[in-house]
């Protein structure tokens, strides 16, 4: 029988937990208007250690200052490429920071625009600089190379937080999320600079291969209820902002659930990557009564690769990405999963993921019906102390 958000209990108290060894987490929450941390000293000096005395203090005071309490410019996830690139001049450069002077018409996407090859490319100048718009005649730094891809600093390290729905609707329990509920906390996302990035961004951060703007934050929506269709890809839309549907194949088409039209019109928005939530929704750590070593090993398989096939028998995508049903996972369901070349795997265990996270054990936050905005925010956890209790 086929396992409902209402009939599944949650959390499953078997969940396996990351056994990685990691830094100490201290209990965090984000100040009203959260400052980015500071950058590596040494990272800066090598940028300003070739420009002029009086450049030289210019450049440190619109760097070492705090953002000024000014419009920000709007948070973007698809690129627009509308934006001129800007024309103002260029105080000094090297093959690895440019030092500019805007102009009045200037702003951080069309510097980037004209220096880092796309202006959604601006989070790069406003995170090295700590401001969030440029000031005209104020000189910044643009950083042409990757400058700190994990985010590690002295005093903490930067994490991404995946956030985890389910269905959206008026009534109906704790795993549902009011259209109302869900559209404010997307607009305090988007008013307060946030980042929502796809998924798959991870994969190369969690490499070291490149760096992912300070406010970034993922959203994925688990089971496949048709209520994502409805009421969550208008508020997608509204915000350009993208997001991870994982489904069980068992359930499409089914009472409540999306249908296969509606997966093909959310995968073509450009903005909804659809991936597996395995095939039937059962608990992966768990057996059924009598069954054997060799017949769990098959449904474990099954669960892994029947979901990938069909996805993409069906839809024009890729699937490399994984939500274990109820966030459980062993050793076992590991190899399934390796075998079948999935790169990233999301459970149920809250808090953001570092760089040393673990790509098939990435933590994920519950976002609950009864949520207001403070606790909302309280679990967008963007930073994580070194050190501390």
């Amino acid at each position: 029988m086929r396992a409902t958000a209402a009939a599944r209990p949650w959390p499953h108290p078997r969940r396996r937990r990351c056994t990685r060894p990691h830094l100490p987490l201290r209990r965090w929450r984000p100040p009203s208007h959260p400052s980015p941390p500071s950058e590596e000293p040494d990272v800066r000096s090598q940028a300003i250690r070739w420009i002029g005395g009086s450049l030289l203090a210019a450049v440190l005071a619109g760097c070492a200052a705090p953002p000024a309490n000014t419009p920000q410019e709007k948070t973007r996830s698809i690129a627009a490429g509308t934006t001129p690139p800007a024309t103002g001049e260029v105080l000094g450069r090297s093959d690895r920071f440019v030092i500019y002077k805007p102009e009045p018409e200037d702003t951080l996407r069309s510097i980037a625009a004209r220096f880092l090859g796309g202006e959604d490319r601006y989070w790069v100048i406003g995170d090295f600089n700590n401001i969030s718009r440029v000031e005209t005649g104020q000189p910044v730094v643009v950083p042409l190379k990757a400058t700190n891809p994990m985010g590690v600093y002295a005093d903490r390290i930067q994490t991404v937080p995946i956030l985890c729905y389910h269905r959206f609707g008026n009534g109906g329990g704790k795993m549902v999320v009011s259209p109302a509920n869900f559209e404010r906390q997307l607009d305090w996302l988007a008013r307060n600079d946030y980042h929502v990035i796809r998924l798959a961004d991870l994969a190369a951060y969690l490499k070291g291969e490149q760096p992912l703007p300070r406010r970034s934050v993922v959203i994925t929506i688990d089971d496949g209820y048709e209520s994502v269709y409805r009421h969550a890809l208008p508020v997608l839309r509204k915000h350009g902002f993208p997001a991870t549907v994982f489904v069980y194949t068992d359930f499409i088409g089914a009472g409540e659930a999306l249908s296969w039209a509606q997966l093909q019109e959310l995968a073509a928005s450009g903005l909804v990557d659809v991936q597996a939530h395995s095939k039937s929704h059962r608990n992966l750590i768990e057996r059924a009564a009598g069954e054997t070593d060799a017949q769990y090993a098959q449904g474990l398989e099954a669960e892994a690769r029947a979901p990938r096939e069909l996805i993409e028998r069906r839809l024009p995508v890729r699937v490399r990405h994984y939500a274990y049903p109820f966030g459980d996972a062993n050793d076992q369901v590991l190899e399934a999963l390796n075998r079948q070349q999935y790169q990233l795997a999301v459970t149920v265990n809250p808090g953001g993921n570092a760089f040393f996270a673990q790509p098939l054990m990435l933590r994920r936050t519950m976002i609950f019906g009864d949520h207001d905005l403070e606790a909302f925010k309280a679990r967008l956890q963007i930073s994580r102390a070194v050190g501390g209790p």
